[in-house]
């Protein structure tokens, strides 16, 4: 398996467009004409990628019926890689998308043995709080545990009837010494994204998964899989679309397992200021060389928060890279500039967890007494 197409793997992909040719994902940029107000991350190019969104788009800009699909692992703190899905399905939502947010607790136990109680407890306070406090509204969604849909779960155990060890090896590239557990969760995987259209969600109809490429193994498995119960249950190919990964602050993939480097959203912001202010820059050795030859925002993580996340209107990042590269502000200047923007983030994202937990609070109730 190529460098950083494994879903449960550490690393940040060093070639996307090569990555794109030998996986057949289109560009998404050839798209953009078509899609009325789109999404940040998909004008700045973060979304780089997709298979057969067309077929999606279609449906949402004629007013017809669409799914979206995606999962959260309740294995640690929810960092800010996780609220670039999260700002997709908000996206989605407020264009008739209905979202399945599945909780992989089921994941979570085989990839990292958390117990499936405390799964209930870290996706309470670290997902689901943070998903409705950032504008997603989960009674609005179908949110389910994996371990408690007898529908996923049981079209898991049909659909693995004809897939075979080969084909999943050669996706992910299983060895010997791979355990059960992990070597049957793809199939887990395969139902959550085939799921909602069974006749008892609504039936065939397209569905997109927002996800990082390092996911592609699973959307390429459900692909085939579609394709062989075609006939059986009406199965479309799901689509999916591409990301790149959300870097750490010291240019890994954000990850809740490495908590040094991640910026996660429950943390306080004097936390988060320490954290940014250590952080890898495209700045130059002394500030009186980068007043005279100017930053590299490319190479920039403090940029790279913006660009994703705490820039909203394109003119003011264009300005920040400006100025990055006139050599106009040096990278302290900067990050204290960026921590002002944080910090207000938090306060504000702390606020509305308080206002939102009572409702956050019935909906789990709903879907795991």
């Amino acid at each position: 398996m190529p460098a950083g197409l494994d879903p449960w793997g550490a690393g940040i992909p060093e070639d996307y467009a090569r990555l794109m040719q030998e996986f057949g994902i289109e560009r998404f940029e050839e798209l953009l004409p078509r899609i009325p107000q789109p999404h940040l991350l998909m004008r700045r190019g973060v979304i780089f990628g997709h298979r057969d969104f067309g077929r999606v788009l279609e449906r949402m800009v004629g007013g017809g019926r669409y799914a979206v699909m995606t999962g959260l692992m309740p294995s640690g703190k929810m960092h800010l890689g996780h609220k670039m899905v999260v700002d997709q399905l908000i996206w989605y939502q407020s264009r008739g998308g209905e979202i399945f947010l599945c909780v992989a607790d089921m994941e979570a136990f085989s990839a990292r043995g958390i117990p499936y109680e405390r799964c209930r407890e870290i996706a309470f306070e670290e997902y689901l709080l943070n998903c409705e406090a950032l504008g997603l509204d989960l009674e609005g969604c179908r949110v389910y545990f994996q371990s408690r849909s007898a529908e996923v779960q049981g079209l898991a155990y049909s659909l693995a009837r004809r897939v075979n060890f080969s084909e999943v090896r050669a996706i992910y590239g299983f060895s010997g010494e791979t355990h059960l557990s992990h070597l049957y969760y793809p199939m887990i995987d395969v139902a959550d994204i085939l799921h909602p259209q069974l006749e008892e969600f609504g039936g065939p109809r397209p569905t997109v998964v927002p996800v990082g490429v390092d996911q592609d193994p699973h959307l390429r498995l459900a692909r085939d899989v579609a394709a062989k119960f075609s006939e059986e249950y009406g199965f479309l190919p799901p689509s999916s679309t591409y990301h790149r990964l959300m870097r750490d602050l010291f240019g890994g993939k954000m990850s809740s397992s490495r908590p040094d480097s991640a910026l996660f959203l429950t943390d306080p912001p004097e936390v988060w200021e320490r954290k940014i202010w250590d952080a890898l820059t495209g700045g130059r050795p002394t500030a009186r060389e980068q007043r005279e030859k100017g930053g590299d925002p490319s190479r920039c993580l403090v940029y790279e928060l913006c660009l994703y996340h705490f820039r909203p209107e394109d003119r003011e990042l264009l300005e920040m890279k400006e100025r990055c590269e006139a050599g106009e502000i040096i990278c302290g200047e900067c990050k204290r500039e960026v921590m002002g923007l944080v910090r207000r983030f938090l306060q504000e994202l702390e606020e509305r967890r308080r206002e939102v937990r009572p409702k956050v609070e019935r909906v789990l109730r709903r879907i795991h007494p």
